[in-house]
């Protein structure tokens, strides 16, 4: 218990800066000691990876066994607090988000991401006050990082971004979140004036066009996350290699292999 609750207050206090907190994000126990060996103060995990080293496809299709057991993994072999991605909760019963959230904490995670997705927002509050209460329960003061998909999933039109994003936000933060998670802006004022405005400390997901970390933390900005991006690189050079020796039994690659997050999700999805 002791270690756990140093872990959720250490990673609790990397959101208050003055550095951005930037986490380059791991999906088995393998690459968090190598992410944890390159001076990372913390890990998360990236959904997709973690699904696809299970053998099944990224969105909600993860047993929740396998991620649990994936996240022991990590925190036997690591010595940083651990994000845990919970996509959207792995149910649509908020109650079997708590049950699931539990058992997250139990295998050591100091915090989650949860995510809306296409859902009502009212769903992931309700996902999100069990999750606290889950935690309490368990005595660990977990980071809740509520993910908002206004821009990834284009749920509001461009010039009510902003505004949508914020009202999610804020019942979001009366629901227990501890942070506001909004993958694809890459605007500088959009990103100001959510950072400005949120009451929460806003993450952003690297995103062709995202201005530089400096930047980003000079406009609010206190969480960065890699999201799949490592993992799909990973894959995609495993990819390249495994070609060329299944062509020539060489390891000399003359192209590189150019799979992208669909193509790897896709090998996973049932046929």
């Amino acid at each position: 218990m002791g270690l756990r609750m140093t872990h959720a207050e250490t990673f609790r206090r990397l959101h208050d800066g003055p550095r951005l907190l930037q986490l380059a994000n791991c999906w088995d126990a393998g690459s968090a000691r190598l992410i944890e060996s390159l001076g990372a103060p913390a890990l998360a995990t990236t959904s997709a990876g973690v699904a696809w080293a299970q053998g099944y496809p990224d969105g909600d299709a993860l047993p929740v066994a396998l991620l649990v057991a994936t996240v022991r993994a990590v925190t036997r072999v690591s010595s940083v607090p651990l994000s845990v991605d919970l996509e959207s909760g792995y149910s649509h019963d908020p109650r079997a988000v708590g049950t699931a959230v539990a058992a997250i904490v139990d295998a050591g995670a100091a915090g989650i991401n949860l995510e809306d997705g296409g859902e009502p927002p009212e769903l992931l509050a309700a996902k999100i006050a069990q999750a606290r209460t889950a935690a309490a329960q368990a005595g660990v003061d977990l980071f809740v990082n509520a993910r908002t998909d206004v821009y990834l999933r284009a749920l509001a039109a461009p010039p009510r971004r902003v505004e949508e994003t914020l009202t999610r936000a804020a019942r979001y933060r009366d629901a227990g979140a501890d942070g506001i998670f909004v993958p694809k802006v890459v605007d500088p004022t959009e990103i100001r004036a959510i950072a400005a405005a949120a009451g929460l400390p806003l993450n952003v997901l690297a995103w062709p066009g995202l201005p530089p970390a400096a930047e980003l933390s000079a406009l609010g900005v206190r969480r960065l996350s890699a999201g799949s991006a490592i993992a799909v690189d990973a894959y995609r050079r495993a990819a390249t290699l495994a070609t060329a020796f299944l062509h020539d039994g060489s390891l000399e690659p003359k192209t590189e292999h150019q799979a992208t997050y669909a193509d790897l999700n896709a090998l996973f999805v049932p046929r």
